[in-house]
């Protein structure tokens, strides 16, 4: 089966998009959390942040920043919480490299990103660094 959000990428099933350019678009979510949730992808394919080219992240940052615009002047939102659920463990149902925005308004119940898991190192991060340090 092919990619859902490539398939929207083409426009061969629609979708709520309201910018687009040559790289990127953005459109709202078919399951939003709260008023305005909005998701930004890539045209084309790849699966997740490692798998995409300096370039193509630099197009789709850039549209996230437009999007949270349109998005602050058409909704006033209070803030806003912007993510990637990178792998399945992270909750990414789509195999397609995509950020969503969703606005926060006062009292919405949701919590910060810090709230998505909690599972701290029982290493010190002394360690840590050096195993990153190694890598880097």
């Amino acid at each position: 089966m092919a990619c859902l959000f490539c398939k929207i990428a083409k426009k061969e099933i629609p979708a709520a998009i309201f910018y687009e350019d040559d790289k990127t678009m953005s459109f709202l979510d078919i399951n939003p959390h709260s008023l305005g949730h909005s998701v930004m992808i890539l045209k084309n394919h790849s699966e997740n942040i490692l798998d995409t080219n300096e370039v193509d992240l630099s197009n789709l940052f850039s549209t996230v920043k437009k999007t949270t615009v349109i998005l602050q002047k058409a909704l006033n939102p209070d803030g806003f919480t912007i993510g990637i659920n990178h792998g399945e463990i992270a909750g990414q149902l789509i195999k397609h490299l995509h950020i969503h925005i969703i606005p926060r308004y006062k009292g919405d119940g949701g919590g910060s990103i810090h709230s998505a898991v909690n599972n701290p190192p029982k290493e010190p991060l002394d360690n840590i660094m050096a195993k990153i340090l190694q890598i880097s």
